[in-house]
Order: structure tokens, then sequence, then C-alpha cells
């Protein structure tokens, strides 16, 4: 996306851009920056400005991770594998992502996790009165949502 000013991109107008769009959510450092080479500021000036809103404590990937992966698993999105995905996708490093998770399965029961997003999901859903295609259903959704096939079948035949 162009900028409407006919006046050279500057340093301080990236970042004026980067505390307006930090304002509204969190960014984790890649994205921050891929938004702003879009707009067109110079590969320096935004590595400057990266630098600068890490110092000032306005850029951290690691409170980023830590809060969305609260937030996913807490609410029942996202768990394991997909929460991975997510967390990838959203430009948060390899290294990060590891650590991050690793502590999320220590402090959350992915069993109890699983049985807390299926009474919310599909309240009263017993698995041997439902029928072929609602199994596939469920089990389906929980799947998407990152749970293991053995937390599944273990929580599914409890």
């Amino acid at each position: 996306m162009k900028s409407r000013s006919t006046e050279p991109p500057s340093p301080e107008q990236a970042y004026r851009y980067a505390l307006r769009l930090l304002t509204g959510r969190d960014y984790t450092s890649l994205k921050l920056k891929q938004k702003l080479l879009a707009r067109e500021f110079g590969e320096t000036d935004t590595e400057a400005v990266l630098a600068r809103l890490t110092a000032e404590g306005w850029v951290n990937d690691r409170r980023f991770a830590e809060r969305f992966a609260e937030a996913a698993v807490g609410s029942g999105r996202f768990f394991g594998p997909r929460l991975r995905l997510e967390m990838r996708r959203r430009g948060i490093p390899p290294d990060l992502i590891a650590e991050v998770v690793g502590q999320m399965r220590g402090e959350h029961d992915e069993g109890e996790q699983l049985r807390s997003l299926l009474e919310r999901r599909y309240p009263g859903f017993a698995f041997a009165d439902a029928t072929d295609r609602e199994r596939r259903r469920v089990i389906g959704f929980l799947q998407r949502r990152g749970f293991s096939v053995a937390a599944i079948r273990g929580v599914m035949c409890e």
C-alpha cells in the first residue's frame, strides 16, 4: 500500500506509523517489518524503527507469543500442532514457539481442555449414543483445533 504523501518517507514517519499500528494490537517484529516494508519505508529505516520500538518495549515477540498462546489455549481455539502452526503464521520464531508451547503443555492439561471445549461446543454430547456422522463431525472439529487422536479417543471413551 502506497503512502498518500508526496514527500519521501522518513524514519520518523515510519516510527509514527508503527506506533499507530501498535495502538490497535500487538505485532511480532516480523509482521511489523512486513507492514512497514509494504508501506514503502526503506529497509534501513525499518530496521532502525524496529530496534527503537524493541528497546522502548513496544515490540516484544516473547510477550506476544505468550499472550497469543494463553488466549488460544484458554478459549479452546488452538492446541498442540495447530497452535504451533498459527504461531508460525504470525511470525513467531521457531525456537520461541517450542519454548512457549512446551510451557503451555505444562500449564494446561490436554484432556481437561478437550473436555471443556467439548462441553461448551457440544453440550450433552454422548459418544455412545451418537450416530457415526455425529461422531465424525465432533472428532473432526476437535482434530482441526489441534487435539491428538489419542486424547480425543481417551475423552470420548470415558
